[in-house]
């Protein structure tokens, strides 16, 4: 993580970067709440809400999988704070992970 004055910058992570996510690799919907729920917990670190975060990028080993990844990534949002996204096929993702996000948030 990268802060300045005004954003937090979260790098990549991914279900195997954490001993609870292990057994949730290869479900992509679980591996993408469980990611997501690592990134809330260092929001509320910071003192921040997901409505603060304004950018994310979201990298699938295979593509074919984003319908289960966006239902999951959707349960994390208020319906009426949606960041801006991007969603891209990633082949090769850490620990044979199928989901990897970044993302930036305003402080």
């Amino acid at each position: 993580m990268v802060l300045d004055d005004h954003y937090a910058f979260l790098s990549g992570l991914v279900a195997a970067d954490f001993p609870a996510g292990l057994e949730v690799l290869g479900d992509v919907a679980a591996e993408t709440r469980a990611v997501l729920a690592t990134i809330g917990e260092i929001l509320q670190e910071l003192k921040l809400s997901p409505d603060r975060i304004v950018k994310v990028e979201v990298h699938l080993a295979d593509l074919d999988d984003f319908d289960a990844m966006d239902a999951a990534y959707r349960d994390f949002f208020d319906g009426n704070a949606w960041p801006a996204r991007t969603t891209v096929e990633s082949k090769r993702l850490f620990g044979d992970s199928r989901v990897e996000i970044t993302c930036q948030v305003r402080r």
